[in-house]
């Protein structure tokens, strides 16, 4: 199922199909995904603690490493996917909206980062990250 192929629609199908299977519905309020969402969260941060930044970007080729970096990130998916079903948000909806506001907010940059000599780059709301 790749990305290329597979829809948000048949992945949330999927999962609720198997949680369904499993009676876990009662469960899955949108505390209790939350909860879990930030466990996982902490789960893939554990994968990469105390790399650097060049050995972070190194560690998927290591398949042991991969494996252990898609499978948490698998697991964070299936919870925001959940999260978005028991909450009735529509994720691609979401996503589309906070881009077009995130476009607003931090426009891009009059130059190019570093054209003045420096590395700094302009940064808007005292540097929070546009997906904030």
């Amino acid at each position: 199922m790749p990305d290329a192929t597979t829809t948000v629609e048949s992945l949330k199908g999927e999962i609720r199909r198997f949680a369904a299977a499993r009676g876990w519905e009662p469960y899955h309020t949108p505390k209790n995904l939350t909860m879990a969402l930030a466990s996982e969260v902490g789960e893939l941060c554990d994968v990469f603690r105390w790399l650097t930044p060049e050995e972070s970007q190194a560690a998927p080729a290591d398949p042991q490493t991969r494996e252990a970096v898609a499978d948490e990130l698998a697991d964070i998916a299936n919870i925001l996917f959940l999260l978005s079903v028991h909450t009735g948000i529509d994720l691609s909806d979401a996503i589309q909206a906070k881009m077009t506001k995130n476009a607003i907010k931090y426009p891009p940059p009059a130059q190019t980062p570093g054209a003045d000599g420096t590395d700094e780059r302009p940064r808007g709301d005292a540097g929070k990250s546009p997906t904030a």
